[in-house]
């Protein structure tokens, strides 16, 4: 279920049924400061809550600086091994850490990164995946298994915990969705930290998108998970646009176009699947809380798709403009999708 327990990071709050916030990851080499800034911003506007940064380096951490001088979403900085390099990110401000306790030296080094970021009050998210196994949990279940995750997960929360920090938000990735889901769900039966959803690797946009969709609708539907990002070998703000669409299928993401449309059939005498792209591309960005509807026919228009606020039901070259199932005008084919804009305005 979701998580009871809540962490913050900088504005955000994450767990304890909050409003489940959505990630994304900047692919600037970190040492690019402008473009990575420029990226950062790009996510900023499209809607992402909180981005991360990695940070191989001493001199990519001057790329936490800029990022918190110039966005106002929280900054996480993504570090692997070194445990200083989670020291100065905190001293540059930064709003989370990503890092693995368990692999950042002896005792004294998880001390010290858990001491700094208990006093700063930044969260430490451990993410652990299929390739990322200790060798004692390999050997004890043979292969990345969803327990195999789950214990790892919760090996280096325990590395926390021994110094009484528990600002932990857990990650279990796999590239494949069933061991995916199985993972938090037994993370969720196991721990109260708020769980990060998202399928490692999950491929280009296509696959990637249905990969996370399937992992990440069906944990969301049981109420497990509190942020999620959808990996995509693509433009990170195209995976800003789909983990909205998948929180928008679930009715878990006020503001925003819901958008309902036919497959067509032999009915269908205008060319639906044109206006349908277009009119998603056009509306992507409108922020109103609105279900709209493009049906190509008035057999699946204002009866199949009463409950949309607004929408449009295709005839011969025409089509009809509906509000909650009522009709309101016919207008020519090459018309309709600026009357459709425009009623959506008047609303």
């Amino acid at each position: 279920m979701a998580s009871k327990r809540k962490v913050k990071a900088g504005n955000v709050v994450i767990g304890g049924g909050e409003k489940i916030a959505i990630q994304s990851m900047l692919n600037i080499p970190a040492h690019n400061v402008e473009d990575s800034v420029k990226q950062a911003k790009a996510l900023e506007k499209v809607g992402c809550d909180i981005v991360r940064a990695a940070v191989p380096d001493m001199e990519a951490v001057k790329l936490i600086s800029a990022l918190k001088e110039n966005i106002s979403i929280p900054v996480v900085a993504d570090i692997h091994f070194n445990y200083k390099l989670a020291l100065e990110s905190v001293a540059a401000g930064v709003d989370k850490i990503r890092i693995n306790p368990g692999n950042i030296g002896d005792d004294s080094n998880v001390k010290a990164v858990a001491d700094a970021c208990a006093n700063n009050g930044i969260p430490i998210r451990i993410g652990v995946n299929s390739g990322s196994l200790e060798k004692s949990i390999l050997a004890k279940y043979g292969s990345p298994t969803p327990q195999a995750l789950c214990d790892s997960a919760l090996y280096h929360a325990s590395l926390l915990e021994k110094f009484d920090f528990n600002d932990i938000v857990l990650s279990m990735k796999s590239s494949s969705v069933k061991n995916m889901v199985e993972a938090y769900e037994l993370a969720s039966q196991q721990c109260d930290y708020p769980l990060h959803l998202g399928v490692t690797e999950a491929g280009t946009e296509r696959m990637g998108i249905i990969k996370s969709a399937a992992g990440i609708g069906a944990l969301l539907v049981q109420g497990i998970g509190d942020t999620i990002r959808v990996s995509l070998t693509a433009d990170p703000v195209k995976e800003i646009y789909a983990a909205k669409d998948i929180l928008k299928s679930l009715d878990m993401y006020d503001g925003g176009i819901q958008f309902v449309s036919c497959p067509t059939c032999g009915r269908t005498k205008i060319d639906l699947i044109a206006l349908a792209n277009e009119a998603q591309e056009r509306l992507k960005d409108c922020k109103k809380n609105i279900k709209v509807a493009i049906m190509g026919c008035i057999v699946n228009g204002p009866g199949e798709a009463r409950e949309a606020d607004i929408g449009i039901a295709g005839g011969d070259k025409v089509g009809l403009i509906f509000k909650k199932g009522e009709i309101i005008c016919k207008v020519p084919e090459d018309q309709l999708l600026d009357r459709l804009v425009e009623e959506i305005d008047k609303l």
